[in-house]
């Protein structure tokens, strides 16, 4: 809760031996000590009549009276500690303060009344300039990231941010602009301008991303939903000579402008391990209305529910789904496609190396589903309970899915056939273990099964870490492999075992 002091309204009991006070009566003193400090703090009627911030400087008190003005509401003085409370973490969510503290004391001054408090929050504002280095590991490659951060910029907890990140396969800036909503922080306002460079190995691909975006958040009822338009023009390339043709008919210029919408619904008791709740998260986006070359209506959609189970087991289930439609007659592009297969969708599997593929280069595919089944158990006997090996679980999962290219004048059943046509879809076992608040961290034993020719699988022990971007609604995928001399082949007819370490 921070720090909070707090002084009685009245003067309490005292006792002791020069009060003339028995040492056999000390424990009905105490008992009795302890009854009026209840009624003191519990039932006693009291006024909030100043609330005061220590520590200001370039930060506007206006946006700050929304952020406590419950606090003049309190009956109590209970209540008074709740409410400054929860109006203290309202403040450090404005990522304005490195600290905050609460002072709660008795009134003082010519219009003190007798039950009067002040409450005084201390604040500690942040400096007007920060910087950040960090390194990633993900994706056969390393990289290091450089972040400078000028937070509160004009006194109203704006935000100014800009990003450098170079790595062995991948650069990128961004510039990006955060203004809340004074008195709603979930309502905010974000723009964002930035240049990607990114390799895709499983597609033979290059691609050069510099574009314009804005963002709009805000809560309704119980869901949160983001207004989105984004500007790209993109460059795609060749990454190797060896890149099909397929892949090289669509090297060139393009862009592409888009409107998007997201629901989300998340009552999760946890986004990483999550032991009941359910998530619901809607996307669509619409390129082509407000100018550009790519055209296309896009949907998909992710659905997640947990519940807990006996013996502290906990059983979740996800399914995932999606579909481009072409608009105008223009083909959709590789770089706006669905791909499928890893460690976070279909175990087993190679990164995105499920589908229509062209001379060993995965092209994406226009619509696909996928889900699985988990159960997450305490370790055999339970080692380290109630300490270090309750981070660990045991973990049975089951995956399935497909990937595939529609012709939508066919119908709605000639889709869902073709979708149930070659699934592909694997099992297996592991130890999971949960790092902080973070990531988790899984070690599994993969049996990919409905192999399909082209699939790409491991044929050796592999290992994989992936990293999810939990602020972003989808999950983003990095993969490691650990072992070296690791190999992957098509599908030769015949189930192949495959290790795994995951992230996510």
């Amino acid at each position: 809760m921070g720090t909070v002091h707090a002084r009685s309204m009245d003067p309490l009991p005292m006792h002791g031996r020069d009060m003339g006070v028995h040492p056999d009566d000390m424990i009905e003193v105490q008992e009795a000590e302890q009854e009026t400090k209840q009624e003191v703090l519990e039932n006693k009627d009291v006024v909030v009549q100043h609330v005061n911030i220590e520590g200001l400087g370039r930060t506007k008190e206006d946006l700050l009276g929304y952020e406590i003005s419950e606090v003049f509401h309190a009956k109590n003085l209970i209540d008074v500690m709740k409410k400054s409370h929860i109006a203290r973490q309202k403040l450090l969510r404005l990522g304005i303060f490195k600290e905050v503290e609460v002072v709660i004391d008795t009134s003082d001054g010519a219009d003190a009344l007798p039950n009067g408090l002040d409450v005084t929050f201390e604040v500690t504002e942040m400096k007007r300039l920060t910087g950040s280095y960090n390194t990633m590991v993900g994706n056969n490659e390393g990289s290091m990231v450089l972040g400078v951060k000028l937070p509160n910029v004009f006194g109203r907890a704006e935000k100014l941010t800009f990003q450098f990140s170079y790595g062995t396969k991948e650069t990128s800036y961004g510039l990006s602009f955060f203004k809340p909503q004074p008195g709603n922080f979930e309502r905010n306002l974000a723009l964002n301008l930035y240049k990607v460079t990114g390799q895709f190995p499983w597609s033979s691909l290059k691609e050069t991303d510099r574009g314009v975006s804005t963002e709009l958040n805000f809560p309704l009822w119980r869901t949160n939903h983001t207004l989105k338009w984004e500007g790209v023009w993109r460059e795609l390339g060749c990454l190797a000579r060896s890149a099909s043709f397929a892949v090289r008919e669509e090297s060139g210029h393009t862009l592409k402008s888009a409107l998007s919408h997201t629901m989300s619904i998340d009552n999760r008791n946890s986004a990483i391990f999550p032991k009941k709740g359910a998530l619901l998260r809607i996307n669509q986006e619409l390129a082509g209305y407000t100018g550009g070359d790519a055209s296309f209506l896009k949907e998909d959609f992710e659905l997640q529910v947990n519940r807990r189970l006996v013996w502290d087991s906990v059983l979740s289930a996800s399914l995932w789904g999606g579909c481009l439609l072409p608009i105008g007659g223009r083909p959709s592009s590789i770089a706006d496609r669905f791909y499928l297969g890893g460690p976070t969708s279909v175990r087993g599997f190679g990164m995105y190396s499920i589908g229509p593929q062209s001379e060993g280069d995965y092209l994406g595919g226009e619509a696909y589903w996928a889900g699985g089944l988990h159960l997450y158990t305490p370790l055999p006997f339970r080692p380290g309970r109630a300490g270090f090996g309750d981070l660990f679980r045991t973990h049975f999962f089951l995956n399935a899915g497909n990937l595939c290219n529609l012709n939508y004048g066919e119908g709605p059943r000639a889709h869902l056939q073709k979708l149930a046509e070659c699934i592909r879809w694997s099992y297996g076992a592991g130890i999971v273990l949960r790092l902080a608040n973070i990531a988790r961290l899984e070690l599994n034993y993969c049996i990919p099964m409905g192999v399909q020719s082209g699939d790409r699988f491991s044929l050796t022990p592999k290992g994989y870490a992936t990293a999810s971007s939990l602020e972003q609604e989808s999950a983003s995928c990095d993969v490691i492999t650990l072992p070296p001399g690791s190999s992957s082949r098509e599908h030769d007819g015949k189930g192949r075992r495959a290790l795994s370490l995951v992230i996510c």
